[in-house]
């Protein structure tokens, strides 16, 4: 293996770790090494999934990585990363071919990943993560030493955080600055972000991928992010590579295209539309009635602080927020999954408690969030967990309890076609489907027998572009049917594009609420944030 230059100027081996590679010094700043990804090809049997891949990214560049599910972008990354071996193809540093075989080697060449979800350890300091995410952590650690290093290390970095404060105490955008400055502590000069702002608010996301970009700018790194939200490409980013179907689809400088170039590039032809729009309707009576709820999580810790809310027919009522503030517990009430510790529901004007018997007469539905692990049966086929509202009931039934799998597969049938669901049969298990025409069989059997209220939590998280029109488009057909939809999401893009008023949930309380007409994202993250 070639050898790499640590930060100091020296070469050491390649499998090495600096111990402290990033200290202040004066002048300026030396550049991050160009990496670059030529011809890159990965196949896993008889599937395809990267396919003469090349991308170039220069010194001192914010670079985007766009593609539906599936395009091959996380495959590139782990080529990239070390994490699999390509089957054709290499990477280059600064012009020279290199071999990495794990995540040590890319290290050592100045390659470190940010992950969508945090690698923390809660329970350690600031510190005590940093100094135990080395390779070379002494047997006895010298912790004056190793603070008197953070400082300097510290000192020369665009944000601080207090190295003796306890992770768990952190809130979610400084955990994400965080991990960004383990990969600078660790001597990493090209970042790899996956989905970095998923759990921040707007205001955090904006701060945390602004102070990326000006250190960028100032050469000092190197970004290549992964992303689906084409607001932070066109604000952030500097160049763009957009995969679809394990081939680059295009590449270009954001500031020479369009979201609509770049949506064309992502699903090939006519980029798909919404079908439906938010027709103007006279609101009819509430559907849905939450009072003073109030629920504890599994430790008995309460987690529902006086919830109280009301849907109306033909309204979206969006619940936004910083995952972790009460939204599965609010979902699982709902959907009768986690006992009341007080207030009372009401649907259509009636108490309810989620039996099976009261969602039926009620027509109440529900879509959470990961439908493969909250609403279906992985094992079971298509045409078996589609039927399971109603599988029970005639036409289904002969006799009260004899099931007509027949009648069943009819149905099926009949909703692949209507929401157009791929799959190879309406007798294939539901864990072969893809993600999203699992969420498209999901919502067709709650979509069935015209509901009167539908709770959606999450609906198009890890989808592609080509799921999030049809899925949206079909929340939003059900609110202008007159369906009272209440939708929960940490997605403030899909929020803003469905609702007709926003609810903001913070600590387990309901803490703001705007019309959409008067809504204003910097308040909306304020007061997702607890500032309001």
């Amino acid at each position: 293996m070639s050898a790499a230059i640590s930060t100091n100027g020296a070469p050491r081996d390649a499998d090495s770790v600096p111990r402290v590679p990033i200290v202040p010094v004066k002048g300026p700043p030396r550049a991050p090494p160009q990496l670059a990804a030529e011809g890159i090809a990965k196949s896993f049997g008889s599937l395809v999934v990267l396919e003469d891949v090349s991308l170039t990214l220069p010194p001192g560049t914010f670079h985007a990585l766009l593609g539906e599910n599936g395009a091959g972008k996380s495959t590139l990354v782990k080529c990239i990363m070390g994490y699999q071996p390509a089957d054709a193809g290499r990477i280059l540093i600064d012009g020279a071919p290199v071999k990495i075989e794990s995540t040590r080697a890319a290290q050592a060449h100045g390659i470190g990943m940010v992950y969508q979800h945090f690698t923390l350890v809660p329970n350690m300091t600031v510190a005590e993560n940093l100094v135990m995410a080395r390779a070379d952590v002494p047997l006895v650690i010298d912790w004056n030493k190793e603070r008197e290093g953070l400082r300097a290390f510290m000192a020369g970095m665009p944000f601080q955080i207090d190295p003796s404060r306890v992770v768990r105490s952190l809130a979610a955008g400084e955990r994400q600055k965080l991990e960004i400055l383990k990969q600078l502590y660790l001597g990493n000069r090209i970042l790899i972000l996956d989905e970095p702002t998923s759990v921040l608010t707007p205001s955090e996301a904006d701060e945390v991928l602004g102070m990326l970009r000006a250190m960028a700018h100032a050469r000092e790194i190197s970004i290549l992010m992964i992303t689906h939200k084409f607001r932070e490409v066109t604000s952030f980013a500097d160049e763009v590579t957009v995969l679809r179907r394990g081939r680059v689809a295009g590449q270009g400088l954001v500031k020479d295209l369009t979201t609509a170039d770049m949506a064309s590039m992502m699903v090939g032809g006519e980029v798909p539309r919404a079908s439906s729009s938010r027709a103007e309707l006279e609101l009819g009576d509430v559907r849905l009635s939450l009072h003073d709820i109030r629920a504890v999580d599994d430790r008995g810790i309460g987690v529902l602080d006086g919830i109280s809310l009301q849907v109306k027919a033909g309204e979206i009522v969006g619940i936004a927020g910083v995952s972790g503030n009460g939204q599965d517990e609010l979902l699982e009430v709902i959907a009768g999954q986690r006992e009341l510790a007080g207030g009372e529901m009401r649907v259509n004007g009636v108490r309810y408690t989620a039996t099976r018997e009261e969602t039926r007469t009620a027509k109440m539905r529900c879509l959470p969030e990961e439908p493969l692990r909250n609403a279906c049966v992985s094992n079971m086929s298509v045409s078996e967990n589609i039927g399971f509202r109603g599988y029970d009931r005639p036409p289904f039934t002969l006799w009260g309890w004899l099931v007509r799998r027949d009648a069943l597969r009819r149905h099926a049938a009949e909703c692949v076609s209507a929401f157009k669901i791929k799959t190879p049969s309406v007798d294939t298990a539901m864990a072969r489907l893809s993600g999203g025409n699992v969420q498209r069989s999901v919502l067709a059997r709650e979509l069935q027998g015209e509901p009167r209220v539908l709770v959606v939590a999450n609906p198009c998280f890890g989808l592609d572009f080509a799921a999030v029109a049809f899925i949206r488009t079909r929340l939003l057909e059900a609110r202008n049917s007159g369906v009272a939809v209440l939708l929960i999401s940490a997605d403030l893009d899909e929020i803003f594009a469905l609702s007709d008023r926003i609810l903001v949930i913070s600590g387990g309380r309901m803490v703001y609420e705007t019309p959409i007409a008067s809504a204003e994202v910097a308040t909306i993250g304020k007061h997702m944030a607890g500032h309001g």
